[in-house]
């Protein structure tokens, strides 16, 4: 009896102990994502950048996925179009491992949102904890977009195509240059002066013929002489092209801008120069020209000779409530230049001295990539600085009390060349052959890009305004710019403002300040066609000896 109790104890144990009670339960299961690679390469943030156009994309969960939930829930999408590309689906590791691959060769220069739904599910039906989005923006496409032909060539075509924006796309009336594409009849004294300078580019490389420069340039003075309101013989920095009337550049900006009469007056003197033929419309053209000039009271922008500060700007309602004396070191040493070179009105050297060197506080001498920079603030600024005044001065063994002016310049060209090479910011795209930065439009509006105020927008006019300072680290760019990228900044006249390889933004507008300087500095590179004609000015001369400049070309 009691071997039978005994028996029927462990059966019983045996039969209870194989079942659960009502409370036990499976335990429950964690899914979620653990890592994603693109390319064999990891990211923290899940952003991956020069992603190829066959990317392998690997993402690891931490349970084994149910396979048609994932080619449900894991898409990849053009982050602009939203168009959805075809993936294929591999699994590994226990099947906690889904790798997509496409399809069809990825776009280059393209962003992509890889995108897992939190309805994704493993094998045992649990939903993933959240939505994973993992971002890649494919490489460049190395391949040339154009056919390859001789720098020379090149440098033909760069120059002939920006010079459009002046010659095609000028304001029918005046002939002056439209500040930017979008401008309507807005026009840019300072920019015309630069397109005065392009046309004269233009004559010489035969773009356009003697005559139909010389009737542009009638175009142009005339209208200047007849129709344009000026401020003491100073022109604003915005005009009206049809009418000629002021258009106000900020509030209290709507009177005189110095320093934009300055690059006009650069590109007239130029202009006057170069058309010195004997007959009666190039004599005519001359004697507008020096009625332009002559007309200038630099000297009244001293405060009408109180100071010995020379003022950027005065309005014929707020008077000089701007009161912003010209102070370098920038891109305003030509409005010195001018001011002391006039036969009329000119400033003295101590207006120079007190006003434009701070008698010596814009000096520099720190070094930056190894480069001793002469003037000027940390790494130089933005590049426009070397450019601007120097499409007329001729900075070739130029040497005053501050500075050597060629050494000044070159500095600035190689520490923003280096700085871009160096990319310490790690934007996209910087380097040897992608650099240069300056004022121009950014995805958002407008920026003096600079190293110490970098935000991966880069400036064609920038390298390429370089060229005399930096010729072969400007020419790789130009190769660059039109090979590589030309597809996205190549356009009717010539290359765009500005792109920004991080953000995948190219810029659709063109700039009058920067189409310009881009045709005469190649110039100058190639030939000094406008450093001689304009250091050929007999009142240049002696107001830059005046002002303390030495030069042989003085």
């Amino acid at each position: 009896m009691n071997s039978v109790k005994l028996s029927l104890f462990f059966l019983v144990l045996a039969v209870g102990g194989g079942c659960k009670t009502q409370t036990e339960t499976e335990p429950v299961e964690s899914f979620f994502f653990r890592s994603a690679m693109v390319d064999n390469q990891s990211s923290p943030t899940l952003n991956f950048r020069n992603v190829s156009s066959k990317p392998t994309i690997k993402i690891n969960f931490s349970a084994p996925l149910d396979r048609n939930s994932a080619a449900k829930t894991i898409t990849l999408t053009d982050s602009k179009t939203n168009t959805a590309v075809a993936l294929k689906y591999d699994f590994s590791g226990n099947d906690t491992t889904v790798t997509a691959t496409v399809q069809n060769p990825l776009a280059a220069f393209t962003s992509y949102k890889l995108n897992v739904e939190p309805t994704l599910v493993s094998q045992r039906q649990t939903a993933l904890n959240s939505n994973i989005s993992i971002n890649l923006v494919t490489a460049l496409d190395s391949t040339d977009k154009f056919p390859r032909i001789s720098d020379s060539l090149l440098l033909d075509l760069v120059q002939k195509q920006t010079f459009k924006y002046f010659w095609d796309f000028g304001h029918p009336v005046s002939g002056l240059a439209r500040e930017r594409n979008s401008s309507g009849d807005v026009v840019t004294s300072g920019g015309s002066g630069f397109g005065i300078m392009a046309i004269v580019v233009a004559v010489d490389r035969k773009f356009i013929t003697r005559q139909e420069g010389l009737d542009r340039l009638v175009k142009i003075t005339d209208f200047l002489k007849n129709k344009t309101k000026t401020h003491h013989g100073a022109f604003p920095h915005w005009l009206n092209g049809a009418t000629g009337e002021t258009v106000p550049f900020s509030q209290k900006d709507n009177g005189a801008d110095l320093v934009e009469t300055s690059y006009l007056m650069q590109g007239l003197l130029t202009a006057r120069q170069y058309f010195n033929g004997p007959n009666a419309s190039e004599t005519a053209l001359r004697k507008t020209i020096n009625d332009l000039w002559d007309a200038v009271e630099w000297n009244w922008f001293t405060k009408s000779g109180a100071e010995t500060n020379l003022y950027w700007h005065w309005s014929p309602t707020y008077n000089w409530d701007m009161n912003m004396p010209i102070r370098g070191w920038n891109e305003a040493l030509i409005t010195y230049v001018m001011a002391a070179s006039s036969n009329t009105s000119a400033i003295a050297k101590t207006v120079y001295d007190n006003s434009w060197a701070q008698n010596g506080k814009m000096k520099n001498g720190n070094s930056y990539y190894g480069i001793k920079l002469p003037l000027g603030p940390a790494n130089g600024g933005p590049l426009f600085f070397s450019q601007y005044s120097f499409l007329g001065i001729n900075p070739h063994d130029l040497t005053d009390a501050y500075a050597n002016y060629w050494e000044q310049n070159t500095a600035h060209s190689l520490i923003n060349y280096n700085y871009c090479k160096a990319n310490p910011k790690n934007f996209s795209g910087y380097g040897e052959n992608c650099w240069g930065l300056t004022a121009s439009d950014e995805q958002n509006g407008y920026s003096a890009h600079e190293p110490n105020n970098d935000n991966g927008t880069i400036s064609p006019t920038a390298a390429l305004a370089s060229m005399p300072y930096t010729p072969s680290q400007s020419m790789q760019a130009m190769r660059f710019f039109y090979y590589k990228l030309g597809d996205k900044i190549w356009k009717n006249y010539g290359f765009v403002d500005a792109f920004n390889l991080t953000n995948l933004w190219f810029a659709d507008s063109f700039l009058a300040i920067d189409q310009g300087p881009i045709i005469v500095m190649i110039e100058n590179h190639r030939s000094q066609l406008l450093w001689k004609l304009f250091m050929s000015a007999p009142e240049v001369k002696k107001g830059m000896k005046n002002l303390g400049f030495q030069s042989p070309n003085l």
